[in-house]
């Protein structure tokens, strides 16, 4: 294969999952891999190794989230602050903005989010058993995250399906293929909105409506300290505030939601790794974290640099694009034994980089989707259900999420 042709941001090699056969010859090829000008844009050097990864990730000045864009496909620089929310900002701008919500996504915080996350996961799984299966996706891996995180913002139930929906139809932005630019009422160009969907309009709408009700009637939740919250004497801004909310829906309720379709997937695909679960409740951990690294749920994050500069023996220019395939990082050969092998009892160390590669920019809710998959695996174990497939599963198309649409299933206990 002549990796030089390769175009790796083609959504279709996604149909199936990672396509761990490219990017096991793209990691073993010396250096970074240069990935040709394509439907997304201008090439892009790919990072594929663990370490260039957390190289990457922390060092900010170089590797800039601001100059470019965060996704593979380039924006045109007029709408750069039209479209910014706080993950597409460096620091000190970024770190800023990130000390309004840290506080409600600290490891000590998320414990109190325990109780509210089991109830839910009892009540989605108690369904499904009754129903003797369904569409896991449905049942359980898409209410289960939006409604953990709609609780801690303050969404009322009643809209969690349109959250859903929403959050959905922005990973089709990442699809390639077209979208109906007016859906949710949109007349905004397309090329103005995040992940160029019409549902960044939709959400925007849903946020400053929110927003103006809140700040009219305060409560206790986290969209009204966010709508009353002052930065150096000033509130966030109807869009700052449309951000916020846009990248806490979607990172809340997307990645979580990936995780658990996959957790799924895994305990049917390799059942003999969970057998002993129910023996050693501390073991959950160790599972947990090989479920997240396994699925990788975002499949990468770009920068761009602001220097030249060398990275694994390759210059890169000032301004050329860095992709961060997550996907492949956690699979690297050299650092994981048995990298592609899944097995529930792999050692924390060495860390995966499923939720970034640490620095300024770590997954801000990795600790909130740790204790969401733990309570949901903690469950399946507890209540004794064994899953068997029940029809083809279906994955999202996208460069960007590894994501599931549907997966069929059987229920016994």
């Amino acid at each position: 294969m002549n990796l030089s042709l390769l175009d790796i941001a083609d959504p279709s090699h996604y149909d199936a999952g990672i396509p761990h056969h490219l990017f096991a010859k793209m990691r073993a090829t010396a250096g970074l891999t240069w990935n040709p000008d394509g439907p997304f844009g201008d090439g892009f050097w790919s990072v594929t190794r663990l370490a260039d990864v957390v190289a990457v990730s922390r060092d900010t000045a170089t590797f800039s989230s601001e100059l470019g864009h965060i996704q593979i496909y380039d924006i045109d620089e007029d709408v750069r602050d039209k479209r910014a929310s706080m993950i597409d900002l460096d620091p000190p701008v970024h770190t800023r903005l990130r000390r309004l919500v840290s506080s409600e996504f600290t490891p000590r915080h998320v414990q109190s989010y325990t109780d509210a996350a089991r109830a839910r996961v009892k009540r989605a799984l108690g369904q499904l058993v009754s129903d003797g299966g369904g569409d896991w996706v449905e049942a359980v891996a898409a209410p289960i995250p939006i409604g953990v995180i709609c609780d801690i913002l303050g969404v009322p139930d009643a809209d969690h399906q349109l959250m859903i929906e929403m959050s959905d139809h922005l990973v089709e932005g990442t699809s390639g293929e077209p979208l109906d630019p007016t859906a949710y009422g949109n007349i905004t160009p397309l090329r103005e909105l995040p992940f160029n969907s019409p549902a960044a309009s939709g959400i925007y709408d849903y946020a400053v409506a929110t927003r103006d009700r809140l700040l009219a009637e305060p409560a206790d939740n986290l969209l009204s300290r966010l709508a009353h919250a002052e930065i150096e004497g000033d509130r966030l801004s109807e869009t700052e505030y449309a951000r916020f909310f846009q990248l806490m829906i979607f990172a809340g309720n997307e990645t979580t939601r990936s995780a658990m379709a996959h957790l799924a997937m895994h305990l049917m695909e390799f059942p003999e790794q969970f057998e002993h679960l129910a023996a050693d409740r501390a073991a959950i951990d160790l599972a947990v974290e090989e479920v997240v690294r396994y699925s990788s749920p975002i499949l990468y994050f770009r920068r761009t640099a602001t220097v030249d500069v060398e990275l694994s023996g390759t210059s890169i220019r000032a301004g050329e694009k860095i992709v961060m395939w997550y996907a492949s990082a956690n699979f690297d050969e050299t650092v994981f034994d048995d990298a592609m092998q899944f097995n529930a009892s792999r050692p924390k160390v060495p860390n995966n980089v499923a939720f970034g590669g640490g620095g300024a920019h770590f997954c801000l809710g990795a600790s909130l989707a740790r204790l969401e998959i733990s309570v949901l695996l903690e469950e399946i174990v507890a209540m004794g259900i064994t899953l068997t497939p029940d029809g083809p599963a279906t994955f999202v198309q996208s460069n960007f999420v590894n994501a599931l649409d549907h997966l069929p299933v059987r229920v016994s206990r």
